[in-house]
């Protein structure tokens, strides 16, 4: 009768159970999702390419601050929408609404008082915005509690301008109970001055703004503040300027006298949540802007960061700090911003293919070589059990012969690359080895007494 044939009788690997099988299409599962994720992050659009801001009043200062941006964002790929507002304070409310579409905006220092949960930042500071008072009469005005008992204009709601008059009229002593306050927008103010209708009036704006060359060039008299030192002191988030005699018109000698005047800052503000890119492109077009010298400041004065009414964005520092990014420096934009993006992404990828790609070459040789060793596991295995055997008996002896051949017939069926033929061969010596144990046993059989 034929035995049975004895190969890997002795060695069996265990055979996958349920759990390990549901345990191994989990984890295959759960890696093809990452990587469908990684892939879909990856192809997804770099960063959003319009920018919606909140400015101000259509011909005011923030909005020709917004016209120069626009042309400057869009040499990089980026629409500045420019949406009109009655100006710092509508533009705060804006932006501290979590779900307004508003990105970013000019909001006046001093107009507000900023909360931890208003979830802003301030980009840069980027102009002085000199506040101007106009008068009418014979009599000098140089402080602001002279001006009780008369008509002023004061800004229109939701400007800053209506803000910062009000508090500084309050202080001096000026207030609706002993004057006239009036809400009107700059147009309205210049017509009630020259038509008699009111006093006194506050603007704000730069000094080459329309409405401020209308003013400057006209009769009305413009206010120094003479307690500008103490008002500065007072208000810190406003600032003391000289308004340089002849500075209107040297021809005229207008002004015939260096006038000292009061200013707020204006700071271009956003919500914490625009791409850190987006922050880059506009500090940029900011510089561009506002980086020149006018009648207060020195060239490279703005953009800066000398404000502590918002948090400074992590952005802003660095750049002040070292300028734009590397990549920034030297690739086009939609490109650099594509890699930062992605970086985050590709990097543990990039980290895990080349683990894969170093691992790759040992995977291969380890599982060629676990082809082999399973027969020289069953090799050993035969081969204790001889030694084991003392005295074997001859079915013992046939039945090692019948093994040993059968493992080296099935171990030459092993097909190995060319660079494995020397573990093959080392297989053949093995096999040889125990061939020759298995005769010396069966020579023992045949000097026995008993045979």
């Amino acid at each position: 009768m034929p035995r049975p044939n004895p190969a890997l009788r002795r060695i069996h690997k265990a055979p996958m159970t349920p759990m390990r099988r549901r345990l191994a299409i989990t984890g295959a599962i759960l890696l093809v999702a990452v990587l469908g994720w990684g892939v879909a992050v990856v192809v997804e659009p770099a960063i959003q390419r319009t920018i919606v801001i909140t400015t101000g009043a259509d011909k005011g200062i923030y909005r020709g601050f917004a016209d120069r941006y626009a042309p400057l964002l869009k040499r990089d790929g980026i629409t500045l929408d420019i949406r009109s507002s009655a100006g710092s304070v509508e533009n705060y409310a804006r932006l501290t609404d979590p779900n307004s579409e508003f990105d970013v905006g000019f909001i006046q220092s001093g107009t507000t008082t900023p909360k931890e949960t208003d979830h802003l930042q301030t980009i840069a500071a980027v102009s002085y915005e000199p506040i101007w008072v106009f008068y009418r009469g014979k009599a000098t005005i140089d402080r602001l509690a002279q001006l009780s008992g008369k008509r002023i204009s004061i800004g229109v709601p939701g400007s800053g301008l209506l803000n910062v008059s009000r508090v500084l009229l309050s202080h001096s002593g000026v207030n609706a109970s002993n004057s006239t306050l009036l809400e009107m927008d700059a147009s309205q103010a210049y017509q009630g001055l020259r038509n008699g209708q009111i006093d006194a009036a506050f603007f704000i704006g730069r000094p080459d703004a329309d409405m401020q060359q209308k003013l400057l060039n006209s009769d009305l008299k413009l206010m120094n503040f003479a307690q500008a030192d103490a008002l500065v002191q007072r208000f810190p988030s406003l600032a003391k300027l000289t308004f340089p005699r002849a500075s209107t018109s040297i021809a005229k000698d207008l002004p015939q006298a260096d006038v000292t005047l009061l200013a707020a800052t204006a700071l271009l503000v956003s919500k914490d949540t625009l791409h850190p890119a987006l922050v880059y492109l506009l500090l940029e077009a900011a510089r561009s802007v506002h980086g020149g010298e006018d009648y207060f400041t020195r060239l490279g004065t703005f953009p800066n960061l000398n404000t502590s009414e918002f948090p400074i964005s992590d952005e802003s520092m660095r750049y002040f700090k070292s300028g734009r990014p590397f990549l920034q420096r030297y690739l086009p934009f939609w490109l650099a911003s594509f890699i930062e993006r992605r970086l985050l992404i590709l990097l543990p990828f990039m980290a895990l293919l080349l683990g894969l790609l170093q691992a790759l070459p040992r995977m291969i040789n380890a599982r060629y070589k676990n082809r082999l060793i399973v027969w020289y596991q069953e090799i050993k295995a035969l081969e204790d059990e001889i030694w084991r055997a003392g005295e074997p008996t001859a079915e013992q002896v046939a039945q090692w012969r019948d093994e040993i051949e059968n493992i080296d017939a099935l171990a030459s069926q092993i097909r190995l690359p060319q660079r494995y033929f020397q573990e093959v061969y080392a297989l053949k010596q093995a096999i040889g080895v125990v061939r020759d144990r298995i005769s010396h046993a069966a020579g023992k059989i045949k000097n026995s007494p008993a045979a």
